[in-house]
């Protein structure tokens, strides 16, 4: 195989990765009803007029399966938090004590289950579209190297191990998509 052919797979094999990366990245602040201190990860708390990240102002523990605690590294921080806490998309009441704040993960209703696979789903579509995008787009180089003088057979050969790749990638949404599912349905 040509260098150039090489390198074209060598990138695409990175951009799938990164799907699957982003994929798990964003499965993890799905709360599949244990605590988990990836859901916020998106917090961000005013810190004295500066947005900073949650993790960065407090220390973030789970003492057990369904609390979340936040014991902020200053007293004067816990409004802040609280209030920025209110205002994100975790979609859980905090309440504080004066000295931290905890977060108690309430059970999942069957329907609440639903709507998170499905949430699931849509994150895996959207990882199988971006692999998909990958393959489409090393495809079209190796078609153009092949007017630049790559045989056909060599250009058949390339497209053909983008194929196998693009197949081991969707493998593995589907093995991360499932696995996530059946925590959330998981009771």
């Amino acid at each position: 195989m040509n260098e150039e052919v090489q390198l074209v797979f060598e990138m695409t094999k990175e951009r799938m990765e990164k799907a699957i990366e982003h994929l798990d990245n964003e499965l993890m602040r799905i709360r599949a009803g244990k605590a988990n201190v990836h859901i916020l990860d998106g917090v961000v708390v005013d810190y004295y007029g500066a947005p900073t990240p949650l993790n960065q102002v407090s220390n973030i523990s789970t003492p057990d399966a369904k609390t979340i605690m936040i014991q902020p590294w200053e007293k004067s921080m816990i409004d802040p938090i609280e209030k920025a806490l209110m205002n994100s998309n975790v979609g859980i009441t905090p309440s504080n004590n004066g000295e931290a704040i905890r977060l108690t993960i309430p059970q999942l209703t069957e329907e609440r289950r639903r709507n998170l696979v499905k949430q699931v789903r849509n994150e895996g579509e959207n990882a199988r579209v971006s692999i998909r995008n990958s393959r489409r787009d090393a495809n079209v180089e190796y078609k153009q190297m092949q007017k630049d003088g790559l045989s056909e057979d060599e250009e058949k050969d390339a497209e053909d191990k983008i194929q196998k790749l693009t197949d081991e990638f969707n493998e593995q949404v589907d093995k991360v998509v499932e696995a996530k599912e059946e925590d959330i349905m998981t009771i």
